[in-house]
């Protein structure tokens, strides 16, 4: 109780609640101060939750924190296991079931947290019956329904990807790496676009190469479409003579069976059936029935006291003593002559608590043959569907099961290996740290026992006196004084050092007692702490023994339930895949040439044809152009040869029509100056 106490102070002292408690102050408190301190932890687990709960009555608060607790799926000690009593005393703050609580609530306060969080969209609202009559209503719940699944699918994802922890830095170099290698591509685009523009006519063979290309891919991706559809016809001619062989396996097996046989081991399913409903579940479903009633009963009761519960019991014992005594007196009176029916009734009890169990037994049995029997229809379906008819045999099974299991057991060797060492060097590392405090603590130890003893420096005071002896020494040789004054020195520091051998004497010998005292001590605290420290690395290497083990088996289960998805929406392409080549190979066998036309595999005959048509047409029309390139090449430079000889024609026309005008322009202006000269 004590470290149960300690625990939840040291967490209430912490972020984010900061109580400053002690154990002392922490037991004092009052019920409504309980009451509100495990208010506040609760409200710090589910923000709904923090209130004050003297704004509110005891009965809403119980039921309020009753129905978290029941959300995070507390189960009270045994010593509140009366779910009346722990009611009321959550009512009146007690403290024998406040601090389990709040101890429970602090060990696992994240965990919870995550839980609360889930509850408020994973708990359903349960609609009455004659509700979901209405359409309305009952569309609302299945939309209701459909997105609390939708929620508890990312939810999953959400914590597959914070498990599988994707590192920013390798995204970013990724990036980097791509913008690089894009760049890259720019330049040589623009490299190959420069040196293309150079040559004539380089958009038109562009767009002749850039349909061939996509001719090319489309006849890649159509050779390809053809390639799947063989494999798929392949694997459902497979499916198909299977499942022929399975339907005339199961004629074979009708056809040998006997009519008695058959007729027996209906009658026997019939017995069983007929037994199941006229004895075995009407007696559950009253059972049932009852427990429900008292549950009801102890739900509608109000709370209850202490002093109710011991009336209760007692009237309990009453009962009790008084339904023994009645079976006495009836088990006196009816002995002589109900002592054969007594005998058989005993026997007849046990062979019906047998039947019951045996049925039990065999219904579970059934269960668990026609569960199997579905998986590994299932298995079977899913390897022909991926692998086709190549399954492992029996022998190669047991090989790979055995490897896997010598795998495991190697993997646990070493983790186990890898736990003890880790929890050696935790060991190890504690132990330095408790010696170095041991040194630390004994030191200041030794202090203080001086100051009480009134000799406090006597340590200082004896290295000073080997020191003060080292300088006199040093200073005798030095100075070179008189024997006399240094056998007066060293009487006087004798009778010093004796006097105060003197005055501690009896300290010394007190203070040997102590040491001694105090080693015993130490030496039993530290075979304390070994032996805590090896229970606590024990209990932490099981620990994380069995974390281990449960997040390999999540993970798992994980793996196997995105398995089962990825080969349900398989199995879907599959079946639309196959509806679709059933669908062509009716249209292709159809005798109607309508029909027949509508089928993919007659419309990519004709698409063939066509764009061989086309390559045909190409290759002719390359072909001409390759006959005819010299010689118009040829033509084109005569008429450039001739287009230079007429452009220096007309220049050189141009230069004589300019010198002409510029002679007029002289001889007018000759005139006109032998005008001006006459006048």
């Amino acid at each position: 109780m004590g470290d149960q106490m300690q625990f939840i102070v040291e967490k209430l002292n912490q972020e984010p609640f900061r109580k400053n408690y002690n154990l002392i102050s922490f037991d004092s408190l009052e019920s409504v101060q309980l009451l509100q301190l495990l208010n506040d932890v609760l409200g710090e687990i589910d923000p709904k939750h923090a209130v004050d709960i003297r704004e509110e009555l005891p009965e809403q608060t119980a039921k309020r924190m009753l129905s978290l607790l029941g959300i995070l799926k507390y189960k009270p000690p045994g010593n509140v296991s009366d779910l009346s009593a722990f009611r009321q005393g959550l009512v009146t703050g007690s403290k024998p079931v406040i601090h389990p609580l709040l101890h429970w609530l602090l060990q696992r306060t994240h965990e919870l947290k995550k839980r609360a969080y889930l509850a408020r969209f994973l708990v359903k609202l349960e609609v009455p019956a004659e509700f979901l009559q209405d359409d309305t209503v009952a569309d609302i719940n299945k939309q209701y329904e459909e997105l609390m699944e939708a929620f508890k699918n990312l939810h999953k994802e959400y914590e597959h990807l914070k498990i599988s922890g994707l590192s920013t830095a390798e995204i970013r170099r990724d990036i980097s790496a791509m913008e690089e290698e894009k760049d890259q591509l720019v330049k040589r685009v623009e490299r190959l676009k420069k040196r293309v523009e150079t040559v004539q006519n380089h958009q038109r063979m562009l767009e002749i190469a850039r349909q061939l290309r996509l001719e090319k891919e489309r006849e890649e991706s159509l050779a390809q479409q053809k390639q799947e559809q063989k494999s798929q016809l392949f694997h459902a001619e497979q499916r198909l003579q299977r499942a022929q062989l399975q339907l005339k396996e199961m004629q074979d097996a009708v056809a040998d069976s006997k009519p008695e046989s058959l007729m027996k081991k209906l009658e026997e399913e019939i017995n069983f059936n007929s037994y199941l409903v006229t004895e075995k579940m009407p007696r559950e479903l009253e059972s049932k029935k009852a427990s429900v009633y008292l549950l009801q009963k102890v739900v509608a009761e109000p709370a209850m006291t202490q002093s109710d519960l011991t009336a209760l019991q007692s009237e309990i014992n009453e009962v009790n003593a008084q339904m023994n005594q009645l079976t006495e007196k009836r088990m006196m009176k009816y002995e002589p002559t109900d002592s054969k029916f007594s005998m058989y009734r005993q026997q007849a009890s046990i062979i019906s608590r047998k039947k019951e169990a045996k049925a039990e037994e065999l219904q579970a049995a059934k269960e668990e043959m026609s569960r199997l029997e579905r998986q590994v229809q299932q298995r079977s379906s899913q390897a022909h569907e991926l692998e086709g008819s190549e399954i492992l045999t029996e022998d190669e099974l047991k090989q790979y099961v055995n490897k896997l299991r010598s795998k495991n057991t190697l993997y646990k060797k070493k983790r186990l290996e890898i736990a003890e060492i880790t929890a050696e060097y935790g060991i190890l590392q504690r132990t330095e740290e408790l010696l170095k405090q041991r040194h630390e603590a004994i030191q200041q130890q030794l202090q203080v026992i001086e100051e009480k003893k009134g000799i406090s420096g006597y340590s200082y005071t004896q290295e000073e006196l080997e020191r003060v002896s080292a300088v006199k020494s040093e200073m005798d040789e030095m100075k070179g004084q008189t024997l006399d004054n240094m056998s007066e020195m060293v009487k006087k520091l004798n009778a010093v050092v004796a006097e105060k051998k003197a005055s501690l004497a009896p300290v010394i010998k007190e203070l040997r007692q102590l040491r001694q005292k105090c080693q015993e001590l130490t030496q039993e605290c530290d075979e304390k702490k070994i032996q805590y420290d090896s229970c606590a690395a024990g209990l932490e290497s099981n620990r994380s023994a069995l974390e281990q083990e449960v997040k390999g088996l999540l993970e798992a289960c994980a793996q196997e339930e995105s398995n089962y998805r990825y080969i349900h929406c398989m199995r879907r392409t599959l079946e639309v895949q196959l509806q679709r080549a059933k669908e062509e190979m009716k249209a292709y066998v159809s005798p109607d040439p309508q029909e027949r036309r509508k089928a993919i595999r007659e419309q990519y005959t004709r698409m063939i044809l066509e764009q061989e048509n086309l390559g045909k047409k190409l290759r002719e029309k390359q072909k001409v152009v390759r006959e005819s390139h010299g010689p118009n090449m040829k033509q084109r430079k005569m008429w450039q040869d001739f287009e230079q000889l007429m452009e220096c024609k007309r220049e050189c026309f141009q230069k004589q029509q300019n010198q002409a005008a510029i002679g007029q322009v002289i001889q007018e202006g000759d005139i006109l100056h032998s005008g001006t000269k006459w006048d």
